[in-house]
């Protein structure tokens, strides 16, 4: 009888503890949904103000076909600080709406860890701050390379006009990249990400969100290069890159997406590269 009794507070206990645990779960991808909705409501609003400043103005037309986005150089009355700032500004509020349906499981299982220490949500909130800090200093490379290249196609026409199969060139080598070892082995790590141990302090939990957004990094290069060619403001491509980062980490049969998307990239690369040499 005393083993009996001993054992039903135990078990009453682990079951108050699941079904707590199935709340957290159920609020923490609730306010997931809730930001990617924020975060996409907002990165439509960015994409009309900017193509609405840019029909204000006067449009660049390149040699090639091609004509300059003004994400990629200031503003009339801009400095080159604030051009910067205002692409990184867009560029985090894309990335979350990006990366957020394919993140939230990795960050669900920081904060499972976390939950010894009283203080989960809070060191959860650490980790995705620098997980997204680390996109945010790639977005100021991406601006910098952008605005450099932008910069030598104004001054080189013969680069400008070679700027459309340069991008396609880029889109092609993206896709070639979901088949290599190396993207499979990244992406095997960020779909069993965890953190090594219990998260006890706000310390641990920036470590970990820097690994999450280093690993995280180079699994999305490719998509993250194809995008950077096509139109970081570009809502088609956008949409398209959400849709295969998301499938490849939360999908079973993840190689094959991984490789399905690579197809894909490969083609619209050629159909691309053909078009800005002017063959199709």
């Amino acid at each position: 009888m005393t083993s009996t009794a001993s054992a039903e507070p135990a078990h009453c206990c682990a079951g108050g503890e699941l079904a707590g645990r199935d709340g957290s779960r159920r609020t923490f991808f609730g306010v997931c949904a809730v930001l990617f909705g924020l975060g996409a409501a907002a990165t439509v609003s960015l994409h009309d103000a900017l193509h609405g400043a840019m029909s204000s103005m006067v449009a660049t037309p390149m040699p090639g076909g091609w004509t300059l986005s003004m994400a990629w150089a200031p503003m009339c009355g801009q400095t080159w600080a604030g051009a910067a700032a205002a692409f990184i500004g867009m560029w985090v509020v894309m990335m979350v709406a990006m990366m957020l349906p394919s993140i939230a499981p990795a960050l669900w299982r920081c904060r499972v860890a976390a939950e010894e220490t009283g203080r989960a949500t809070w060191l959860t909130l650490v980790a995705a701050a620098a997980y997204f800090l680390l996109w945010a200093a790639l977005g100021l490379a991406v601006f910098m390379l952008g605005a450099a290249l932008v910069a030598l196609a104004m001054q080189w026409p013969t680069l400008a006009r070679a700027m459309p199969t340069l991008a396609g060139l880029v889109v092609l080598a993206a896709g070639g990249l979901q088949f290599t070892a190396w993207k499979t082995r990244l992406l095997t790590g960020c779909r069993h990400s965890s953190p090594a141990a219990s998260l006890q302090n706000t310390a641990a939990a920036w470590r970990h969100g820097v690994r999450l957004g280093l690993h995280c990094i180079q699994c999305c290069a490719g998509v993250t290069a194809s995008l950077a060619a096509v139109g970081v403001m570009d809502l088609g491509a956008m949409a398209v890159a959400t849709v295969a980062i998301s499938a490849e980490r939360l999908v079973p049969a993840s190689q094959r997406v991984a490789r399905a998307s690579g197809t894909l990239g490969i083609g619209a690369g050629v159909w691309l590269a053909l078009r800005g040499a002017g063959l199709l």
